[in-house]
């Protein structure tokens, strides 16, 4: 299929992502308001601007809905705090359904908060996130469960974003992985597409994405070695993703490996949110061809394109279009 064919059958798709939803913050600071506290002596930092933007999952759901998936919703946990309004707002404004997150009002909304400097533009302060290092209470975890179940059958490509660093906390659970591969089992015409950022040899019978360093640390401590093909055997996938930046990406499946180039950047603005532009561009193109190498292909063209964007970006059909023909140039 040629790439306008893909993006023509996008429409019919209906996506589902489940896991860290979470909330991006962009607060630009202006380092002239910097004068110390009267009651601490510390120096504040002077926020002048604000932008919001859904992240971890979000921005999956973000370029779902840029290259014209007929459907797109999430699946997740807010807290019922001002910033879980904050990400419901968002993911409504850019039409992704938020029927399927559960709120919970002991938890706070899983926000990384990102300080700019207004003189430069640039990220230059530590980074403030609100995290959770607990497990997510019990009767939550049921109804991510239920939802999940009762929802597969309605989308036909699901994309997990296992978001999370710390060790508890994340929606993504034990028990969530087992119905994952339970759903997988049941559900083989279903796209169920996996990026986990440190637990990707724990998920099983699912589409594997990950970069090579996420590949290189699971593989270390499996295996002592770096082997794709024997990671692959052990999540019983069919189909591993090894993104490679400048590479391109890895297409691991039984009995052979394919490398899919990308299209060459030179000086990429922002590598920010390209695993997650990736992942939804190839989960897409992966429903309509059914091809993991034209998959790869198409998700590289999309990452291409965000990554010469600030922030998270997104890419439209008419950018992927046109970086389409700049590598046939």
């Amino acid at each position: 299929m040629t790439t306008a064919e893909i993006l023509a059958s996008f429409p019919k798709i209906a996506a589902l992502v489940v896991g860290d939803i979470c909330l991006d913050r962009w607060c630009t600071y202006d380092p002239s308001t910097a004068e110390p506290s009267r009651e601490t002596g510390i120096p504040r930092i002077g926020v002048v601007a604000t932008e919001v933007t859904p992240g971890g999952g979000g921005t999956v759901a973000n370029n779902l809905v840029a290259l014209r998936a007929g459907r797109v919703a999430v699946l997740g946990v807010r807290g019922d705090d001002g910033f879980g309004f904050e990400l419901t707002r968002a993911l409504e404004a850019r039409g992704v359904s938020t029927d399927l997150i559960v709120p919970e009002p002991n938890l706070s909304t899983f926000t990384y908060t990102k300080i700019i400097n207004s003189q430069t533009g640039i990220e230059d302060r530590p980074r403030l996130d609100f995290i959770t290092t607990r497990p997510i209470p019990e009767q939550v975890e049921r109804r991510i469960l239920n939802r999940l179940e009762a929802a597969t059958s309605g989308y036909d490509v699901i994309l997990v974003s296992d978001q999370a660093e710390t060790d508890h906390g994340g929606v993504v659970t034990p028990a969530v992985r087992a119905l994952l591969a339970d759903l997988a089992g049941r559900h083989p015409e279903r796209i169920l597409w996996i990026d986990s950022r440190k637990r990707l040899e724990l998920f099983r019978k699912v589409i594997v994405k990950a970069n090579q360093q996420e590949v290189e640390t699971a593989c270390g401590s499996l295996f002592g070695h770096t082997d794709c093909q024997r990671l692959r055997q052990h999540v019983h996938s069919k189909l591993l993703m090894v993104t490679q930046g400048v590479k391109g990406v890895l297409v691991v499946e039984e009995g052979r490996e394919t490398q899919v180039p990308t299209r060459q950047i030179e000086k990429p603005v922002d590598i920010c949110g390209a695993g997650d532009s990736f992942s939804a561009g190839a989960a897409l193109a992966l429903a309509v061809t059914g091809s993991p190498s034209e998959a790869a292909r198409f998700g590289n063209l999309v990452a291409s394109i965000t990554i010469m964007k600030k922030g998270t970006g997104t890419a439209s059909p008419q950018e992927v279009l046109a970086a389409e023909g700049a590598v046939r140039r």
